[in-house]
Formats: structure tokens, C-alpha cells, sequence
């Protein structure tokens, strides 16, 4: 289950319901999908063929179109990331920047862990959402944040499109961010 750390009091919020609640009001969509239904063969692998993201698709094809209908998400599709991925630090500093989209940022997680960074109101300031094996989140779109992986270094994902282009971020310079 996610939890969340408040950058500039370190606060950490950690009960579903505080964490569910907090990410609403941040307008940050936050659900959760029943880990146990994927399949033993794909779980905390994180170098997957096409058979295995196509399995991980079908298994969650309930809970993909039930999102993509209610948000209007067009096209899907699986990221994993590890130690084994090519170029794996340059694939991070990309998403390493503070960005917006014009579209939601969508991640359901399916192995792994990684972390949101996302700015908040202007009382909370940037926050981090800590994911984990079963959360989905929604940044909405125009919402400054970036990714990255946890200290596991390894992370696989649905991703959900609005449109089929899929990821592309739009820089945002803040000076009042901090790494």
C-alpha cells in the first residue's frame, strides 16, 4: 500500500484511508488492484517477454478498461525496469526532471516499488507517494512531478494513454524544488 512523505515537515502518512484521503485532496487519483490475481510466473520478474507483459495485461483487463472507460484512457501498455534494463541511468534521468503532460500521468504497479515526487498545493509543497505491488495512481494533467525508482531498483507498471504518442514530458523549471 502506498505511503507518503510530506517533503517539508517530513510527515509520513500511512493509513489507507489518511493516504487516500490526503491524495484526493491534492486531486492525485489513488486505487488499488488485488496483487494475488497475477499469475506466479510473472510475479517480481522484472525482464518480461511480450508473452509475459501480454499475461499481465490480460490478467488485469478487467480493472484496465474499467479505468480507461470511467477516465478515457485509449491505449495501455507494460514498463519494466531494473538493474538488467539497457541504459537504465539514462532512462532515469529522464524521468528524473520535475515535468508536467497534458495528460494524466497513469501507474498501476505490478511488481516492484518506485516513488512519485508531485507538487501539491501551495501549504504542502512537493510530496512523495511510495508505491507499491497494487497501487494505482493518477497525477492529473498539468500537475508538476517526476519518477523514480526506490532503493530496489526495479519497478514494472501498466501505463495508461490518452493519446497513442504514450509518455511525453513538458519540462518545468521550479526553483523552489529540491532534490
Amino acid at each position: 500500500m502506498a505511503q507518503i512523505r510530506i517533503r517539508n515537515t517530513n510527515e509520513r502518512i500511512e493509513s489507507e484511508d489518511q493516504v487516500l484521503e490526503f491524495l484526493t485532496k491534492q486531486n492525485v487519483l489513488y486505487e488499488h488492484w488485488d496483487a494475488s490475481k497475477l499469475p506466479e510466473h510473472v510475479n517480481n520478474k522484472f525482464s518480461l517477454t511480450d508473452e509475459d507483459k501480454n499475461t499481465i495485461l490480460s490478467t488485469y483487463d478487467e480493472e484496465i478498461r474499467e479505468i480507461a472507460g470511467r477516465r478515457g484512457y485509449k491505449v495501455w501498455d507494460i514498463v519494466a525496469l531494473s538493474e538488467a534494463t539497457p541504459n537504465l541511468p539514462e532512462i532515469l534521468k529522464k524521468f528524473e526532471q520535475v515535468h508536467t503532460h497534458t495528460e494524466d500521468e497513469v501507474r498501476a504497479i505490478t511488481a516492484g516499488r518506485g516513488i512519485f515526487i508531485i507538487k501539491g498545493d501551495e501549504q504542502t509543497g512537493y510530496f512523495d507517494v511510495e508505491l507499491t505491488v497494487g497501487d494505482v495512481i493518477s497525477v492529473p494533467e498539468g500537475q508538476p512531478h517526476f519518477f523514480t525508482l526506490m532503493d530496489n531498483k526495479a519497478i514494472v507498471a501498466v501505463r495508461l494513454f490518452i493519446e497513442p504518442a504514450g509518455w511525453v514530458a513538458d519540462p518545468f523549471d521550479d526553483p523552489a524544488f529540491v532534490k
